[in-house]
């Protein structure tokens, strides 16, 4: 918020130092809805009684909780050393490596970082990451949209609705036409997207596993796809890719994922990462920055950024996105896990919440009146329907400790009574057998 004099003839020196007659009118160009109740601020406040003011209110968060919050972000245990490497002062201070002479180490670790994400969803290329997984999302279905030169976009209910949402807002000034295809009880209606999917569609995207945390595999749909010449967008969470049937190998054209489960806190909403994957014939589609390994003239191993289609580049007006930054400080918290873990950890981290959630879900559907939403199989993450409404059951064991799941009914209708509920390996039986045990009570 802007400085405001205290006194009338501080005030009035201001305003003629900048030309404006008044308060209101330099203020003119915001609109009243937007402007704030008051520019009488209070004194300022020396660091110590500043930090004083914030604990006092950081205080008042519930950080002693036990979540089963899910829905696209989990809480993952991160390695000590995630910190420690990334912390480093060589990265923190990195931004974009335009100068490769002087950059061989943020391009390198782009450039591995590009690899194993590659790897783990068994596609061909990878980008330095987007700003998060809705983005990417975005940015996947405007890379199907260029190369099909077509319009319409079929959309899976099942995929989360923050990225449908955000999908509205980011087409919302373009010339394209969303298709949703509806949820059947939180499962993704692969038969109905088949029937959607056309000569006129550029691209389907669907998630896996969906919102609902059920598992698909949509090797038909990616097969369908193709056949209209149509392209297939699969969006993933990352983590479980080390146990479950990839993107690539159910045919996809462009997998995307939100990075948060690779090493990134949960730290009110980000920073996070978007992955963008795609096969070799979609690369020069893809936005973003990609490093690449070569030589220099005698011979030696060096990085650098290459197939650079941005906007401030040579190619500015047909530039593949706007992105102007990205998340490479992410990406590299990412690689330092995955690094950490190998593919046996990140494996047994999957195995682990899946077998707990699993647990979960025996322990909860044995209460009264509690079923599973469906029976299609899932990983860490479950919907359930209850008796009662799934907000008074959130707000009244979250007040106990324990915040039971995320209620479906936030988004969807006539979900009122769902809630989804996420395990990580961080739970342990003792955790479900309190979240049952509450439940129960309260159910009672």
């Amino acid at each position: 918020m802007p400085y405001v004099p205290h006194t009338e003839d501080e005030t009035r020196q201001m305003l003629d130092t900048v030309g404006v007659s008044s308060m209101d009118e330099l203020f003119a160009d915001i609109g009243p809805q937007l402007r704030p109740a008051s520019f009488n601020l209070p004194e300022g406040k020396s660091e110590m009684e500043v930090m004083a003011h914030m604990e006092r209110l950081a205080a008042k968060n519930k950080v002693d909780v036990v979540s089963f919050l899910g829905a696209g972000f989990y809480d993952h245990h991160i390695p000590a050393a995630v910190d420690t490497l990334t912390n480093r002062g060589e990265f923190a201070t990195a931004y974009t490596p335009y100068q490769p002479e002087a950059s061989q180490g943020t391009l390198q670790a782009i450039f591995e970082y590009q690899t194993a994400i590659a790897r783990l969803l068994d596609m061909d290329c990878a980008n330095a990451s987007v700003y998060d997984g809705g983005s990417a999302i975005f940015e996947a279905m405007m890379m199907g949209v260029r190369a099909t030169k077509r319009t319409k976009l079929v959309i899976s209910e099942a995929l989360s609705p923050i990225y449908r949402i955000m999908l509205a807002s980011y087409t919302s000034n373009l010339k394209l036409d969303l298709v949703t295809v509806p949820h059947k009880d939180g499962n993704t209606d692969i038969d109905a997207l088949i029937d959607a999917v056309d000569d006129a569609t550029a691209a389907v995207v669907v998630q896996n596993p969906n919102f609902f945390g059920n598992v698909n595999d949509f090797t038909a749909l990616c097969e369908h796809a193709r056949s209209v010449k149509a392209k297939s967008v699969i969006s993933m969470y990352p983590l479980m890719q080390s146990v479950l049937k990839t993107p690539g190998e159910m045919g996809a054209d462009i997998a995307v994922a939100e990075g948060q489960s690779l090493g990134m806190p949960l730290s009110f909403g980000g920073p996070y990462l978007g992955i963008m994957t795609c096969t070799k014939k979609m690369v020069r589609q893809m936005p973003g920055r990609i490093a690449g390994r070569t030589t220099d003239t005698e011979g030696r191993t060096g990085y650098v950024l290459t197939l650079q289609a941005r906007e401030q580049h040579i190619r500015r007006q047909k530039a593949t996105s706007n992105i102007c930054s990205n998340q490479s400080l992410c990406a590299l918290r990412a690689l330092a896990y995955m690094s950490l873990l190998g593919p046996c950890g990140m494996e047994r981290v999957a195995l682990k919440a899946s077998h707990t959630a699993h647990e979960a879900a025996l322990r909860l559907t044995a209460l009264p009146g509690v079923q599973m939403l469906s029976d299609a199989p899932f990983c860490n993450e479950f919907a359930i329907r209850l008796p009662v409404p799934a907000y008074e059951v959130v707000d009244r064991l979250t007040e106990r400790g324990y915040v039971p799941g995320f209620p479906l009914g936030r988004y969807y209708d006539g979900l009122e009574d769902c809630l989804l509920v996420a395990c990580t390996e961080k739970h342990t039986s003792e955790d479900v057998g309190i979240l049952a045990e509450m439940m129960g009570g309260l159910l009672r």
